[in-house]
């Protein structure tokens, strides 16, 4: 079920392409909503709106919005550009897109042929606020970089700031958006083409794979969205690249089961990822290391894996230094280290595999 309720729009708080964000009327009481342009047009204060309440009424992580189904009164929207493939399927609000591989695309024929990444190394993830810090320390680099965005969590790229600010500061070659994701450079019917994509049209030296914003978990071993992480390493080996799985390490987390390697970390590793993936490890001093060093040999990690060990302390600086306030479930730099050092190393051996170099593996004692 959903909740709905009617609002007015009083000003806007911010825009980009493709989004709104008003304050807005409920009753008597100013609130937030966001309105996505593609699916209910452009808006304007004064308007008078349709929200979908839901998630906000259950206490949900939304960052406090509500969202626009339509005006009250709705003006006729008319079809724009070429496509025939359709995004959030069968609902009310279903978008018509083009993808990058279907017969009226200019990249039809590139996307028929190839089956390849090539050996391009791809980092595949769990968390949207890992993004930025890879791109941060990707760029150090001088590699072009695409993010492909899964269906996991939030649908539409533009709801991610994230994205938007780094393609602004050109840290990104480009996005693709997969499944029923939507609204990026590119859109693709699935992870699989979407990365050819990344590799073929957008000539990425490095691809990132993983959801936008949002998570859903249910404190189980099974019921949350971050275990996708398994299947797009199998379908990056599937393709030829080179499956790097970003690893979810924190000691900043008060959850026991997130300490050290986050359950759903070793969960993917242990039962859901079938390929000799590599894992990068970040160096940390020897009471952090060895219990790191404990789950990885009580699940036999080391037997599957090719676990390699890099610096990625020049992260802190960059993180630091960065304009975009960087967390992750609320937690910055200097609360949870190791979850950002962690995302250093995953860089620094990705750049090291795009520049035909060998990370730093660790021999099985």
């Amino acid at each position: 079920m959903i909740e709905t309720r009617r609002g007015k729009l009083e000003h806007i708080l911010f825009e980009r392409e493709g989004v709104q964000a008003f304050a807005v009327k409920i009753g008597g009481q100013e609130q937030k909503c966001l309105a996505y342009t593609d699916l209910c047009g452009i808006l304007k204060p004064g308007d008078e709106v349709l929200l979908n309440t839901t998630a906000i009424s259950l206490g949900l992580g939304t960052g406090g919005y509500h969202y626009v189904i339509s005006r009250v009164e709705p003006e006729e929207l008319d079809l724009q550009g070429p496509g025939h493939i359709m995004k959030l399927r069968y609902t009310p609000m279903q978008v018509q897109v083009l993808a990058v591989e279907e017969q009226d695309s200019v990249h039809h024929e590139r996307l028929k042929q190839i089956d390849s990444l090539g050996n391009c190394p791809v980092l595949v993830t769990t968390l949207h606020s890992m993004l930025a810090p890879l791109c941060l320390m990707l760029a150090r680099y001088d590699l072009r970089v695409a993010y492909v965005m899964t269906d996991g969590a939030a649908l539409p790229i533009v709801f991610s700031r994230t994205v938007d600010w780094l393609q602004k500061h050109a840290y990104l070659s480009g996005t693709v958006t997969t499944g029923h994701s939507f609204g990026g450079d590119l859109e693709a019917v699935n992870v699989y083409s979407g990365m050819l994509a990344a590799r073929e049209v957008l000539e990425a030296d490095v691809i990132i794979v993983g959801m936008g914003p949002g998570i859903v978990g249910t404190g189980t071993r099974w019921g949350y969205t971050g275990i996708e992480q398994g299947d797009i390493l199998n379908a990056v080996d599937t393709l030829q690249g080179q499956a790097i799985a970003v690893p979810r390490i924190s000691f900043g987390d008060a959850r026991e089961r997130h300490q050290g390697i986050s359950h759903h970390t070793l969960t993917v590793l242990d039962r859901v990822c079938r390929v000799p993936a590599i894992v990068p490890l970040p160096f940390l001093p020897e009471d952090r290391l060895q219990p790191i060093m404990k789950q990885i040999e009580d699940k036999d990690l080391f037997s599957r894996y090719r676990f390699c060990m890099e610096d990625g302390v020049a992260i802190i600086p960059l993180l630091q230094e960065c304009e975009l306030k960087i967390t992750t479930m609320g937690r910055g730099i200097d609360e949870d280290p190791e979850f950002f050092l962690a995302l250093g190393a995953s860089a620094a051996a990705a750049a090291l595999l795009a520049q035909g170099e060998s990370p730093h593996y660790l021999m099985r004692v």
